[in-house]
């Protein structure tokens, strides 16, 4: 696949890729994430394995501002092998995104993990070397990326986030791959550093309240 097919059109940076406010932030929480992540690391890694046997993390590439590709870290919350039974599972989104609400791939601690957003922890390592940011868009996999259009490219001006629109606006029940893009380019018309706040608030009240986590 050829990342510089983006046809992005990149007239001007979008401004969050230059805002040294949203990178002072992005470092200031990676920290306080990976310290809250060193601090469960190990009883969550222990539940791990005892689960199923395989990787305490688990990697995949994604593709994140104007399409650079990186490894994305999360905690292992499927079986070993999930990646090649992908095809077996049955898709329940629309579009370009797999979802299936009852994943048999999902183990029984994996389950747990996303349902309080505990995988996504490993992600603030992405953040710190400045891969992602707290707050932007979903970021897609290599398998999406080879179908875009040109519109679909345009949700890449922005870095991937950990959170983002499509977090706080239905999360796992949002199903269409449309509704993501044009969330994520809500986002990006919407963005300000104080947006950012708003987003992440919101964000702390869905992965507590557990809406649309599945």
């Amino acid at each position: 696949m050829n990342t510089l097919s983006l046809s992005l059109t990149l007239q001007t940076p979008h401004p969050s890729t230059q805002s040294f406010y949203k990178r002072l932030m992005d470092i200031v929480g990676s920290l306080i994430g990976l310290l809250i992540l060193a601090l469960l690391l190990i009883p969550i890694a222990i539940a791990i394995k005892l689960d199923t046997p395989g990787s305490i993390f688990y990697t995949q590439k994604r593709y994140g501002l104007y399409g650079k590709p990186f490894k994305i870290w999360k905690l292992r919350t499927m079986v070993q092998n999930a990646d090649s039974l992908k095809d077996l599972i049955p898709n329940e989104a629309k579009g370009l995104i797999f979802k299936n609400q009852k994943d048999p791939r999902v183990t029984r601690v994996g389950r747990f993990l996303r349902q309080t957003s505990l995988d996504e922890f490993p992600q603030f390592w992405n953040v710190l070397l400045g891969e992602m940011s707290i707050v932007g868009t979903r970021p897609p996999t290599a398998d999406e990326v080879i179908r875009y259009s040109d519109y679909h490219w345009q949700r890449l001006n922005v870095k991937p986030g950990l959170t983002g629109e499509w977090q706080v606006n239905g999360r796992s029940a949002v199903k269409d791959f449309e509704t993501v893009v044009a969330l994520d380019m809500s986002y990006q018309k919407k963005w300000s550093i104080w947006y950012d706040w708003v987003i992440i608030a919101k964000t702390i009240y869905v992965v507590l309240t557990r809406i649309g986590a599945c």
